[in-house]
């Protein structure tokens, strides 16, 4: 069983390869997110293992995949193999650390970790990759992801192969903080005249922050920054602050 969140298609894409390569199944935690009815409970099948794919936010795992495991309850005893994978850009901090301390305050022991370097998307401070760049981390994805996927098949323990980059404490114990409280504001979105009110955003907002009014996308207080809405507006109408709109567009192209 893998649990997954995604916002512009690489962690989805690396869920569903391990999915087919395991026999295992995905489940959204976006989607389950939104149709949270209390805590969340989950058996799994004998030699099942309990798998999460997300992206790295800011040196550390999105604050939804955090709530979705603070709120997270397996029925079965704690024999089976728990895994996490993180796609990012090229630093993963420390995420593996946050990752496991939320999971053992779940009693649930993380025994393996690794990141997969994937094309870049954060398009607030940073340019995305030149399509040089995205094309060969697409196609070294693929055999990272097998490699991976053989570990897994072994349930070999206490392999952490992340990329942790440099400071990674400081990155993730300090900066990511101060990203989570100050940096998730929504003030700076907009959206362009080119509008067509298709209602895309709102539909594929994870944290069902977006809602049309008047035919045009607005803002709630509940963002994550997964940069969705920006990524897959089919006209490029939605943009954030003044630099966005020359930075262009990602969408994993294997989706």
């Amino acid at each position: 069983m893998i649990f997954y969140f995604s916002g512009t298609g690489n962690s989805l894409w690396v869920a569903k390869k391990l999915a087919e390569l395991q026999d295992e199944r995905i489940l959204s935690i976006a989607e389950l997110m939104k149709e949270k009815r209390g805590s969340f409970s989950f058996t799994l099948k004998q030699d099942e293992m309990l798998g999460f794919v997300f992206p790295i936010y800011a040196w550390a795992p999105p604050k939804i995949v955090l709530e979705f495991i603070n709120d997270f309850v397996i029925t079965n005893s704690n024999d089976y193999y728990t895994f996490a994978v993180c796609t990012c850009g090229d630093h993963a901090g420390q995420a593996m650390n946050v990752l496991s301390s939320h999971l053992q305050k779940q009693k649930i022991k993380l025994n393996s970790g690794f990141s997969v370097f994937m094309p870049n998307n954060y398009i607030i401070h940073y340019d995305l990759d030149s399509k040089e760049l995205e094309n060969k981390k697409l196609e070294q994805a693929k055999q990272r992801v097998d490699d991976i996927s053989n570990l897994l098949s072994k349930k070999t323990e206490d392999i952490f192969d992340c990329y942790s980059g440099s400071f990674p404490w400081f990155r993730t114990q300090i900066f990511n903080p101060y990203f989570n409280k100050f940096c998730l504001g929504t003030k700076k979105f907009h959206v362009k005249n080119n509008c067509i009110s298709c209602g895309l955003c709102e539909r594929i907002c994870p944290t069902k922050n977006i809602q049309l009014k008047n035919n045009f996308p607005t803002w709630g207080k509940n963002c994550t920054k997964c940069m969705a809405c920006i990524h897959r507006c089919p006209v490029q109408a939605i943009q954030y602050g003044d630099k966005t709109e020359k930075r262009g567009q990602y969408f994993n192209p294997n989706i």
